[in-house]
Formats: C-alpha cells, structure tokens, sequence
C-alpha cells in the first residue's frame, strides 16, 4: 500500500526537514501551508500542495476534503503548524495570547480531529505526531503562553491516543528544545544570544530540525508501532538533568 502523509506547517523549518524525510523514506505527501508562495518555493511542483488554515475547524476539514477529492487518504499526520510568542504573562497582549492559542493548540485539536475522522471512516489505522515544547515542561521565564499551549498539545494527545488505540491509531509527541529555523531566527540571530541558548542544555548546543524530523519519521512509521500516548523529549537533557551550578 501506498503510505501517504500530511503535513501542516509545511513551509516552515520542520516541516521541510519531515517532509524531506519522509520523501526519502518513499512516501507520498500533502503538503499544507496558509501561504501559497511559501508552498511552492519549498516544493515546486512536488507533492499535493494544499492552501488552508487549519486552526479554523473548517480549514482542517477542507484539507482532507481536497485529499479525498484527489484520491488520496493520509495514514500519517506531522502536525508542524505553530508560532512562538514569548513574554511575560503581565505584559503579553490578549491578542498575542489568543495568537498562540490558536496557532499552537486549537490547529492541532481541528487538524488531528479532521485527520482522524478520515481514518475511522475509512476504517483504517495510521499515527499521529504532534510536535510540544520543552516550556511545557520545565518553568522557562517569559514563555507562559507558549507553556500553556503545548501543554494542551500533550494533553490532548494522550486523550486522543486513549480514544482511538481500539483502532490502531497512534497519537505522539515530540518536545524540542530551541532549534535552528526560520521560526527562531529572531532569537538566536546575534552571536551572543546563540552562545548563551547553547549553554542552557546539559549536552550543549543548539538542535536542528533534520534531528527532530529523523524521531518523526520514526514514530510515524511501521517500526514504532507499539508506541502511544508519549511525550518524546528531544532537549539535550533539559528537563531531566539536573543544571550543575558552578
């Protein structure tokens, strides 16, 4: 059988590095991305290239509609879709707030829940990875609403994980520490900045999105297929070492 895999956030960092993967691995791939340019200077004229928003429920069921309408049915979801907003919780605007809600937790909520209403009515297995933070799970100064919002993305993924098991649906989560992309080009641009992100990890460094899309690859594929409702931490250690203080 053919493997077919969606991915949003599709014209980002980590999107690019999964679906890069997932290409040499010999998949099939839908492609999604709000922007059009973005999509196509990423991609060509490769894979099917779906424009939708998916933090609106109706985005995410337009995505599958337009597989379903080219014949296609993902067994595999990358939910790459995101933003980062930092800053205090006193200071951050309801707008920024909302902001990251929406972009973070309330898209992958819509996509995963489009993705498998696909699957049941096709009666068919697949999995699921849905991408956190280390913020969610370790106090890190000014990312409250990020915190917020990925911790919702785990929460929500072992209660979809509980749900959908019975059908051999498999819901996963990656939580990265900083890495290099597009995304985080703004704080780790200057060279000190870079330096001082690089020290916060026990293994140091800063980490890349290749490495990250490598442990997607895996758990949406065939060989992870006893592993659910996990939270895959990809950190250098971050939240289980203790710092030394020197």
């Amino acid at each position: 059988m053919n493997q077919v895999a969606l991915i949003t956030g599709a014209a980002g960092g980590l999107g690019r590095s999964i679906a890069h993967k997932l290409a040499e691995d010999g998949w099939s791939l839908i492609v999604v991305s709000r922007d059009k340019d973005r999509l196509q200077q990423a991609y060509g004229n490769q894979h099917l290239q779906i424009v939708a928003d998916c933090s609106a429920a109706a985005g995410a069921r337009q995505i599958l509609a337009e597989a379903k309408a080219a014949g296609i049915q993902p067994t595999a979801l990358a939910h790459c879709a995101g933003n980062i907003r930092l800053g205090a919780l006193h200071r951050m605007s309801d707008e920024d707030f909302r902001a990251c809600l929406e972009a973070n937790l309330v898209s992958a909520f819509h996509t995963l829940a489009a993705f498998i209403g696909g699957l049941r009515e096709s009666n068919l297995p697949g999995a699921a990875v849905l991408v956190s933070s280390v913020a969610a799970q370790m106090g890190t100064p000014n990312h409250e609403a990020v915190a917020a919002a990925k911790a919702g993305v785990e929460g929500l993924a072992r209660g979809a994980a509980a749900t959908y098991a019975p059908y051999g649906i498999r819901v996963n989560v990656v939580a990265p520490g900083i890495m290099d992309s597009p995304a985080t080009e703004k704080i780790l641009g200057a060279t000190a900045a870079r330096e001082a992100a690089a020290r916060q990890y026990p293994l140091p460094g800063v980490g890349s999105t290749d490495e990250l899309a490598d442990l997607m690859g895996w758990l949406l594929s065939e060989r992870s297929k006893r592993v659910t409702a996990q939270v895959w931490s990809v950190d250098g250690g971050f939240t289980g070492v203790r710092p030394l203080v020197k």
